[in-house]
């Protein structure tokens, strides 16, 4: 079954094109990343699917049915990027009445535990951290015990321990079998947690599929060698090779052609040493093709 079923999605602020047309299909027990730059649409899409924006047009199912109905079933959980926490409430206490609300809400002990906040659950919600009010509010989506979770940048303000934690707990919730949906700009969370990341640019969808296959969908490659006092200038004329940049005694190549280069540079340059080559990573394939999706569709925004 479809977890979420998104057909020709359009939805328009005035004169602005937010979602100008997108499918999406996310089969349940997927974990899914929505990838794109500011702007891009990434959280108007998730206000429609959430229902709490109309489309402009096109049509949106969440788990066979409206999202409207997926939420009073209380098969959703989501973690916005906006709202505040109710103050004057313990944090075990603000995630008990939560649970409080639902048919089959999970321990609440438990969920505590799982997202981090055992320690801290008599602290009151008004004296939060950052990283710690997220954590709260990853509590309070998942203790109603949702068939889907929507996730909106859930590791913003978290410092690089928080972060491993949450997504500890997020591949433990996946192994359940739960359906989740998180927008990040964190290109290596999406790399490294996602089964597949939807990429959107100016309104569109202009990748989908696994994190590999979108690499692959950017032909470029770089090269990392050992090479003390090279000229950069001359590395980036060698065959195959856009860009030559130094990295202290190393310098990397961007390269169109990597078989190409390498010989070029072997040839010219026998003393290299420690010589790598790597496929364009995530970051390289978000960069190009929102950039070319840029140009596509430049004129259209307002």
């Amino acid at each position: 079954m479809l977890a979420i079923e998104v057909q020709n999605l359009r939805k328009n602020y005035g004169s602005i094109e937010a979602v100008r047309g997108i499918d999406i299909s996310i089969e349940a027990g997927e974990t899914v990343a929505l990838l794109g730059p500011n702007g891009a649409g990434k959280s108007t899409t998730i206000d429609v699917i959430l229902g709490l924006a109309e489309p402009g047009d096109g049509t949106v199912s969440v788990l066979g049915g409206s999202p409207s109905a997926a939420v009073d079933a209380g098969w959703i959980g989501a973690m916005l990027q906006t709202g505040a926490l109710i103050r004057d409430l313990a944090v075990g206490e603000l995630v008990a009445m939560v649970a409080s609300l639902y048919p089959k809400p999970l321990d609440v002990a438990e969920t505590l535990e799982l997202t981090g906040l055992a320690d801290i659950a008599a602290q009151r919600t008004q004296k939060l951290s950052g990283g710690q009010t997220q954590r709260v509010r990853f509590a309070v989506a998942l203790v109603s015990n949702p068939k889907l979770l929507v996730l909106d940048e859930p590791t913003v303000a978290m410092d690089v321990e928080g972060r491993r934690s949450f997504w500890a707990a997020m591949r433990e919730q996946a192994s359940h079998g739960r359906t989740i949906l998180f927008a990040t700009h964190y290109l290596e969370e999406a790399d490294a947690y996602a089964d597949r990341a939807v990429l959107m640019a100016h309104g569109l969808v202009v990748a989908d599929g696994p994190p590999t296959e979108i690499r692959a969908m950017v032909g470029s490659r770089t090269i990392r060698a050992t090479l003390p006092g090279a000229d950069l200038d001359a590395l980036a004329q060698l065959p195959g090779v856009t860009a030559a940049e130094p990295r202290g005694e190393a310098v990397v190549l961007a390269c169109t052609d990597s078989d190409a280069a390498i010989r070029a540079l072997l040839a010219a340059h026998p003393e290299a040493r420690d010589i790598e080559i790597a496929a364009a990573g995530l970051e390289e394939a978000f960069l190009q093709l929102t950039g070319d999706a840029g140009q596509q569709t430049e004129g259209v925004l307002q």
